[in-house]
């Protein structure tokens, strides 16, 4: 299973918010590249990368810390926020994101979703599934949809999407375990490769979430607020 640390950005700081709420911003690092070079030292190869500006203003906004990440680490950067154009998409590749996660867009312009997949290839291009009591929200989580996330999944699977993030909205930043049933739910009616994310709060949770078939986990808050060490990790990485 993938180890996935999140960096979130604000303003190209390393921030953190709770349940997607900007008023509850917590800035940990005001330089997002050390935070990435200490996640590499400690045998981390993944990051989740989120541009909370391009989230909220509906367009890529914090590419130069995606491309100075990209260019000072090794780390294979999945990156989000704010990803509504095919120019956006060009310049987060182009900047040097390894795969890039698509979520309001999906809702929103499903077509034009398909022919991304087309395009770069399903390997490159993460389903974001982000959902509050299972109804996917969109645009930095600020609209709620009335689509029901497995049925969001399961539209995207008939399309060859190999991988997904889902959040529960109502976990994440909040430090009290992971949405188990619901991950376990869209693992049981789903074959899509399925990274849990959102309220992981132990590197129990992180075992647990290998135990019911995830395969990765992004930890965001747990990592900054010291309740998961890095040495914890890599410690986990090199016994999988």
């Amino acid at each position: 299973m993938k180890i996935i640390p999140a960096i979130d950005i604000i303003d190209g700081k390393c921030v953190r918010l709770s349940k997607g709420d900007y008023g509850t911003k917590k800035i940990y690092n005001e330089n997002p590249i050390e935070v990435a070079k200490e996640f590499e030292y400690f045998g981390i190869k993944f990051l989740h990368l989120v541009d909370l500006d391009g989230a909220k203003s509906k367009h890529i906004v914090n590419q130069k810390v995606l491309e100075n990440i990209a260019k000072e680490t090794s780390l294979q950067i999945d990156f989000g926020g704010g990803l509504k154009t095919l120019e956006d998409i060009e310049i987060a590749f182009n900047s040097g994101a390894k795969q890039i996660t698509i979520g309001s867009i999906a809702v929103q312009n499903p077509e034009f979703c398909f022919d991304l997949i087309q395009k770069f290839g399903s390997e490159k291009i993460i389903l974001g599934a982000d959902c509050e009591n299972r109804k996917i929200k969109t645009s930095g989580w600020l609209e709620e949809s009335e689509k029901d996330v497995i049925d969001f999944i399961l539209q995207y699977q008939k399309k060859e999407v190999k991988n997904t993030i889902c959040t529960d909205i109502s976990k994440d930043g909040m430090l009290e375990g992971p949405s188990t049933d619901l991950y376990q739910d869209i693992l049981a009616q789903t074959s899509i490769q399925l990274v849990a994310s959102g309220g992981i709060s132990g590197i129990e949770d992180v075992y647990k979430m290998k135990e019911i078939g995830c395969s990765g986990t992004i930890i965001g808050k747990a990592i900054y607020e010291g309740r998961i060490s890095l040495k914890q990790l890599q410690n986990f990485i090199e016994n999988a």
